[in-house]
């Protein structure tokens, strides 16, 4: 890049954070649950940008969490970890990755984007492995280089002796013993995955119930189809694989990028968390959680929240429209939700903490000030979200919203039922439990 051109973009890149300070965002507080706040939209040549430099944890600095919890490091020195998975015998994987980087750059504003979102830490290379922790004698926890040589993976799944993990461009198999530290298959693909472009490269990862069926969220190419309908092919969806044929088909679609997906413990219905679509203001448009409906479509890309159509889309497709499901509950906008987990009967925090969800949100770049940067937790009744989130970790960023000292992503129970948090920003994993 020559000289000019780089002064050329770095003025914009001021000019763009500057602006951001005009902004009057709704309160979030008014765009969780069943009936957020929605404002008008917003048309930007540079959208609100506000993102915090990415220092790491100093010292003894830690998160802080909900009275009555208490929080410990259990490992560092990781490699950008994404994901967590606990194995039946106690063991906990953790996913090591950031995307492959295979996007092109292609607009002025997506190039200011990018160097915005870059600051925060957020963009450091991944380990494209997996680590296994095991928990000492001591309470310690030992890391062992578990598997190797991936390509940007993000879900893992067991299925009786079979590790599934969902790379970005397929799905592999490798065999598994009960206690082993390492696998050294090279292991079998399963089935490939939509891997053109990987705007979003993530791809989570559900077992069925009984084993038969992988369930795996595919997020779009794009912010709004701005790169073209034909890459956009089979994503945006939440896929169902068969795990004998490794066949596939669309189980429900119009999920822009869902980054989670779990069981409801009391109903058995599948939820995800979904990342929405920037740049039309700082309060549009609210990330959400909800149950998916086999063969639901939820609007991406043609309208948000049920029938909010968005403009910026053409051709619109008024008969999609119609159908749009309206998200079951919604987390506020630019939050960026990429961990869910239901509690489990296992879970030992405090009593509030027995029923329902909880959502580490890896924060806003599209917003000013700054929202997400938390794990909340959202209680359900009868199988459905009520209420206003629950806080339970904080303190990822400094009072100012210059610094960010950790981004959280994947969450899992260990086997004691402490809450396990991987910090992709911190290149930590945190453990959550009671204080007593």
């Amino acid at each position: 890049m020559n000289k000019a051109k780089y002064v050329f973009i770095l003025s914009v890149l001021g000019i763009a954070l500057a602006g951001c300070n005009q902004s009057q965002p709704v309160d979030p507080n008014k765009q969780y649950g069943q009936d957020p706040v929605l404002p008008d939209p917003k048309n930007f040549l540079v959208p609100p940008m506000k993102v915090p430099k990415g220092v790491g944890w100093q010292a003894d600095q830690k998160p802080q969490v909900i009275q009555g919890l208490k929080i410990e490091k259990i490992a560092d020195q990781l490699q950008h970890p994404r994901q967590l998975y606990t194995l039946p015998n106690g063991d906990v994987l953790v996913v090591e990755a950031n995307s492959p980087g295979e996007e092109a750059t292609t607009t002025p504003k997506q190039l200011i984007a990018n160097k915005v979102k870059g600051i925060s830490g957020k963009a450091s290379k991944g380990g494209n492995k997996i680590t296994l922790l095991r928990q000492q004698a001591d309470g310690g926890w030992k890391k062992y280089d578990f598997l190797q040589n991936l390509h940007s993976p993000f879900g893992v799944q067991l299925i009786g002796n079979t590790l599934y993990v969902a790379n970005t461009g397929n799905i592999m198999k490798y065999p598994y013993s009960n206690g082993a530290t390492k696998i050294e298959s090279q292991g079998e693909e399963l089935t490939d995955l939509p891997n053109t472009v990987n705007h979003h490269w993530t791809k989570a990862l559900l077992a069925s119930p009984d084993g038969s069926k992988l369930y795996v969220g595919v997020g779009s190419n794009s912010n709004i189809t701005e790169n073209g309908l034909e890459i956009e092919y089979r994503r945006a969806n939440i896929l169902e694989v068969d795990v004998t044929s490794g066949a596939s088909r669309i189980f429900a679609s119009g999920l822009r990028n869902p980054t989670g997906i779990q069981w409801e413990p009391q109903t058995q219905k599948l939820w995800a968390i979904v990342n929405e679509r920037d740049e039309i203001g700082d309060s549009l448009v609210p990330d959400y959680l909800t149950s998916v409906r086999e063969k639901g479509f939820y609007g991406w890309p043609y309208s948000y929240y049920g029938q909010h159509i968005d403009q910026r889309v053409q051709p619109q497709r008024p008969d999609l429209v119609a159908k749009a499901i309206k998200p079951d509950y919604t987390l506020s906008s630019h939050v960026a939700p990429l961990g869910l987990w239901f509690a489990t009967q296992n879970i030992r925090l405090t009593d509030q903490f027995k029923n329902g969800a909880f959502v580490s949100n890896h924060g806003s770049w599209d917003r000013n000030p700054l929202n997400g940067y938390d794990v909340i937790f959202i209680p359900f009744e009868n199988g459905q979200p009520v209420g206003q989130p629950i806080p339970v970790v904080t303190g990822f960023y400094s009072q100012d919203q210059k610094k960010l000292y950790g981004a959280p992503v994947g969450l899992t129970e260990d086997k004691s039922g402490a809450l396990l948090i991987a910090d992709d920003v911190g290149n930590t994993i945190w453990r959550v439990s009671a204080n007593n």
